[in-house]
């Protein structure tokens, strides 16, 4: 019986390392950040499934925060990379906004992100 049980969890523990080296693996979702847009303007991303943003700037300061998708405030800065990762709780369509003042088109200034089941 022990060793029933000793099997059973090391395949447990074996499945849960498969299943965090498949998250982990998955590759990061660039987004560029220049005065009043980001690119792209729209992802796809799966409930329950980390994922993880590169973020850069190639013009001016921004920043993306988001309660709803659990993504914490982050300031995107010129020539540099900021990796920022959540994970999604629960499905639907959700319009992020740049969290910087960067300039006249700064209320236009979206990244939507859907996240599907």
């Amino acid at each position: 019986m022990t060793f029933l049980r000793s099997s059973i969890i090391a395949l447990i523990a074996c499945a849960m390392v498969a299943v965090g080296a498949i998250a982990a693996s998955a590759d990061p979702v660039t987004i560029t950040a220049a005065n009043w847009k980001f690119a792209p303007t729209e992802i796809t991303v799966h409930v329950g499934q980390p994922v993880t943003l590169d973020l850069t700037s190639t013009e001016g300061v921004h920043g993306l925060a988001s309660d709803d998708l659990g993504l914490p405030a982050t300031t995107i800065l010129p020539g540099r990379t900021k990796s920022v990762t959540f994970t999604p709780k629960k499905a639907g369509t959700f319009v992020l906004h740049c969290t910087i003042p960067c300039g006249p088109g700064h209320g236009k200034m979206t990244l939507t992100v859907h996240v599907v089941a």
